[in-house]
């Protein structure tokens, strides 16, 4: 029990952003899950979301995207004899609900966003590549007249959120729970298949021009010889079609193929990452030898270097082999009735 003249212990974690932009703007990528888990460390926040054991996207809360970030990590339990280990820090982990978080980092600052990209988009002197990014103009560059304070004072408390705009004090206490975080889907960095870092954008392109044949299915093929990367449409009633990749450094910028590599995903889930597709500059595309797909997102944040969305994928054939309640129809039936 602490003395009354004794000072009160600092919360587990206090920042302080300018902008609440981008921190909306990477957890918006994976906004396809109700609760995200939450790690607090002292090189940032991580955000993890699960879909049904099939796709995982994690968003990166760098501390370069505040301009105070400071934690005070409860140190691990006593190790017995490891004297180094007493003092590892702990990452305290929650869960929050997402759609109030984000509605939450709405209230300042982004509220305007969907507007101010439609305007972009309208511009016809801006490159339809270059018009989803941020320039010199944007609030986040121009700065703010506000401020964004978030708390996390111990374990079992809420997650604080306070914004501060134009004398205007706003305080939302998000409720923390008990984490379920389900295990990571295993992917085998030791066990390539392929690695092929391109343009986000292109990626986006791709799958904009396969989605009018309402696709099912999403097959992506790299190999060693043509096409080298292809991604093919299928399963949807107006057929199927094909978007090629040829290799070159003005497309492929890296490209490192082991052998012929060929999954089936769903079009949904793949598509789930669209949004990290169009704020991010590049991917870094990679299929292990299980067939698991990893997609890591580079997003460029003027003033505080890149940030990270990183995103693993389940094909249809391990789908099946766990006996996933969101099957498509045309996978055989588990039997349970």
């Amino acid at each position: 029990m602490e003395s009354q003249g004794s000072a009160p212990t600092p919360p587990i974690l206090r920042a302080v952003a300018s902008s609440t932009r981008p921190l909306y703007q990477l957890l918006k990528a994976i906004n396809f899950t109700n609760k995200v888990h939450v790690d607090v460390t002292e090189h940032g926040l991580r955000f993890a979301a699960d879909h049904a054991r099939v796709m995982q996207g994690v968003a990166h809360w760098s501390k370069s995207l505040f301009t105070t970030y400071t934690t005070n990590l409860p140190s691990a339990p006593n190790a017995g004899e490891d004297a180094e280990a007493d003092d590892d820090p702990m990452f305290p982990t929650f869960q929050i609900s997402l759609p109030a978080l984000l509605e939450t980092l709405q209230i300042f600052g982004a509220a305007d966003a969907a507007a101010r990209q439609a305007k972009a988009d309208a511009d016809p002197y801006r490159s339809n590549l270059r018009n989803y990014r941020p320039d010199a103009f944007s609030n986040h560059t121009l700065g703010m007249s506000g401020t964004c304070s978030l708390s996390y004072t111990r374990e079992g408390e809420p997650f604080s959120i306070v914004l501060d705009e134009a004398g205007v004090s706003t305080t939302c206490n998000l409720t923390t729970y008990v984490p379920e975080a389900p295990d990571d889907i295993p992917f085998d960095i030791e066990d390539l298949s392929f690695k092929i870092i391109t343009s986000a954008r292109w990626l986006l392109d791709a799958l904009t021009e396969l989605a009018p044949t309402s696709p099912e299915k999403l097959t992506i093929v790299a190999s060693r010889t043509e096409p080298y990367l292809r991604l093919t449409s299928s399963g949807g009633p107006l057929g199927s079609s094909s978007v090629d990749f040829a290799k070159g450094r003005d497309l492929l910028e890296t490209f490192s193929v082991r052998g012929r590599w060929a999954q089936t995903f769903k079009f949904n889930i793949i598509k789930s990452a669209s949004e990290a597709m169009r704020i991010a500059s590049k991917v870094s595309m990679r299929g292990d030898g299980q067939g698991v797909l990893s997609m890591q997102f580079m997003v460029e944040v003027e003033g505080s270097g890149p940030s990270f969305l990183d995103f693993r994928f389940v094909p249809y054939a391990v789908c099946e082999d766990d006996g996933d309640d969101d099957r498509e129809g045309e996978e055989e039936g588990d039997g349970t009735g």
